[in-house]
């Protein structure tokens, strides 16, 4: 055997005059074998799977293909509410990951939302509070300027969340301050200062605790502060400098923040679990679909079979019929004209019979065998029969008590089948050996033949050439719950090893 033959090929015809049903299965392809090293071939099963070529009844391939179709019908059927939930479960992982994601966006908005409630305040406090009472005195350090401000400030400014004032030259002296310790004394400007300072605009900032201007500050925990340029009556220059605590900011950011996301969380989840149905009548309308396209398919493939057997009785009662009377009446006449004229007519009446084994082989391969009604003896044997007429000794050995369930036993028979059309046209094989045997709920089928055997360069050249039964076999075994193994090697033989449920 050179490669993976197509099946149905061509069958073992029956003896001259013989009626019935003949087995074979129709022809599909499949995809090529691959190969490890060593001596031996093994073509692993492949990811093909055959066309709905199905019927009821009468091809033994097609019982099990239909049940198996039924089989992953139910459990698509099965399959739907569990396809919801799945996809109920991440519509709401997406919705907890958007509710993340927009939580830390929305945190960051309500951040700066404060941050210019901060830089808001500071605008009021100083417009409103600071520069009514501002004079150009302060700059000199006047007392009474100084104590006019200060009553201002504590009166109108330090109240939560302010806790400190300064008033600042552009040189960085401090003219005023809450905290009396650090009027007059001279610090530099940080960046954000001067930045404000330049630009005459509110600028705000987390506080360094370390900074040396920061001294008096640090028992009073995390502060923000806001710098906002501000002018004396004669228009001197001055930044004033707001801290504020940082927690109630933060406060303020968090309750924004926890009002805004439960709503927009809400939204999210109701569009979420509003999908939910929507799913589950998309899965059922795809599920309803494919059943009618399965239901369609099995009734094209039936009304197929049906015209097949039509086609395999009109050759049966009509071409076969006729073949086989008028090979009866052409050795007849042999026998009464004698030599020369004998031998040439014998001739004829063999060409004749010929025709008739090439017409029954079609109908075997139009219309298969029905393995409840034949058994699995018989159909196997009829395979046998033109290996053993072309004088091939085949070795059948279906051991006792293999009684198979009819999926299994068409599958026997498939692979059989192919072992031993392959042995026949491809292995130049002159003996082979079929082997049956149930043990354990398990049927086990090695079929062996000493021809020729094949090679990875052979598998290539048969898949080249559409020849791709074996992996179709393997798939079939697949489904079934088995597995078919096939060993091979130059000049060693072929063996096809089919382990599968018997039940």
């Amino acid at each position: 055997m050179t490669g993976a033959a197509a099946p149905g090929d061509g069958e073992g015809d029956r003896r001259d005059g013989e009626d019935g049903e003949e087995g074979n299965a129709p022809r599909h392809g499949g995809r090529p074998a691959t190969t490890r090293t060593g001596h031996a071939v093994t073509v692993p099963r492949s990811g093909y799977r055959p066309p709905a070529d199905i019927g009821r009844g009468t091809c033994v391939r097609r019982v099990a293909t239909v049940d198996n179709r039924r089989v992953r019908s139910r459990r698509r059927l099965s399959s739907i509410p569990a396809t919801v939930a799945a996809f109920a479960a991440l519509g709401l992982a997406a919705v907890a990951i958007v509710a993340v994601v927009a939580g830390v966006a929305i945190r960051r908005i309500t951040d700066g939302e404060a941050l210019r409630e901060a830089r808001q305040l500071t605008r009021m406090a100083a417009l409103s509070a600071v520069v009514p009472d501002l004079t150009d005195r302060i700059l000199a350090g006047d007392p009474p300027a100084q104590e006019r401000l200060d009553r201002a400030v504590r009166a109108r400014v330090l109240r939560r969340p302010v806790v400190r004032v300064k008033l600042w030259t552009p040189e960085g002296r401090i003219v005023y301050s809450d905290e009396r310790e650090l009027v007059g004394r001279r610090f530099p400007l940080d960046d954000v200062a001067r930045r404000a300072a330049r630009r005459g605009v509110v600028e705000a900032d987390v506080s360094d605790a370390g900074a040396p201007e920061n001294a008096f500050d640090r028992g009073l925990g995390k502060l923000l502060e806001v710098y906002l340029p501000v002018h004396t009556p004669d228009g001197h220059r001055l930044l004033y400098e707001e801290y504020l605590g940082y927690g109630a900011i933060a406060d303020s950011s968090r309750r924004q923040w926890l009002a805004l996301l439960p709503a927009f969380g809400g939204a999210l989840l109701v569009l979420a679990l509003a999908q939910v149905p929507l799913a589950w009548w998309l899965a059922r309308r795809l599920q309803l679909r494919e059943h009618e396209r399965e239901t369609l398919l099995v009734r094209l493939v039936e009304e197929s079979d049906r015209e097949r057997r039509r086609l395999a009785q009109a050759l049966h009662e009509g071409p076969v019929q006729a073949l086989a009377g008028l090979t009866w009446r052409l050795s007849a006449i042999a026998r009464r004209a004698g030599p020369p004229l004998g031998g040439e007519l014998e001739a004829g009446a063999a060409a004749a019979r010929a025709a008739q084994r090439d017409l029954r082989t079609l109908l075997v391969t139009l219309h298969p065998p029905n393995l409840r009604r034949v058994g699995l003896q018989a159909a196997l044997s009829d395979i046998a029969a033109p290996l053993r007429e072309a004088g091939m000794l085949v070795d059948l050995d279906i051991g006792a008590g293999a009684d198979l369930a009819p999926n299994a036993e068409a599958l026997v028979y498939r692979v059989a089948e192919e072992a031993l059309r392959n042995a026949h046209r491809h292995g130049e094989a002159s003996r082979v050996e079929v082997r049956l045997r149930r043990e354990d709920g398990r049927a086990s089928l090695r079929v062996r033949d000493d021809g020729r055997g094949f090679s990875a360069a052979d598998i290539a050249d048969r898949h080249a050439d559409g020849h791709r039964g074996l992996a179709l076999l393997q798939d079939l075994a697949l489904d079934a719950g088995g597995s078919l193994t096939v060993h091979a090697a130059p000049g060693r033989g072929t063996t096809l090893e089919l382990e599968a449920p018997a039940a």
